[in-house]
């Protein structure tokens, strides 16, 4: 993705499935392919966050700043058009997730920069409920063993919301 006169474009930190060998990495691909989305840099955030697992293995980053551990992730470049795909993908519409500012620090090798990008956080109304849920758990990062058990939305039942599911999880 080539950012120039006329093109805009966002930083998003991804910390889950659409990291590169995860399950939707592949509309991350799609996007970079399109020319709508690059890689920019492995990083983690600059304040702590816990990342938790919810329903299915699906990985959720709570806006509790201070709580938890600095988060590892990769930082992507994305176009507008990017942008409503990927809010598509997590449900922002929906509730399922809210798009965040968030500060993150570049890798040590690409000079350990601090900036500003934004993330998808759970959503409000029951990031408590999900922290409460994983005991104060949380991960310093999602790896291929925090994903062990995820379940793609296409497999998942279809007769309950995804906030249906998440309402399941959290009160079981």
């Amino acid at each position: 993705m080539a950012a120039g006169a006329g093109h805009s474009h966002s930083l998003i930190f991804t910390y889950g499935t659409l990291k590169r060998g995860f399950s939707n990495h592949s509309l991350i691909q799609d996007l970079t392919a399109a020319g709508d989305a690059a890689f920019i840099t492995a990083c983690r955030t600059a304040n702590h966050f816990p990342l938790v697992s919810g329903p299915y293995r699906v990985p959720f980053l709570l806006n509790f700043p201070g709580t938890g551990h600095r988060v590892s992730g990769e930082l992507y470049a994305v176009s507008s058009a990017a942008l409503r795909r990927l809010d598509e993908l997590e449900g922002t519409d929906r509730g399922h997730y809210e798009r965040l500012p968030i500060e993150i620090e570049a890798a040590a090798r690409d000079g350990g920069e601090r900036m500003w990008a934004e993330a998808y956080f759970a959503h409000r109304r029951y990031a408590a409920a999900l922290w409460r849920k994983s005991g104060g758990r949380a991960y310093r990062e999602y790896t291929k063993k925090e994903a062990i058990g995820y379940v793609r939305r296409k497999d998942r039942p279809l007769n309950q919301s995804f906030l249906e599911q998440i309402e399941l999880f959290v009160s079981s």
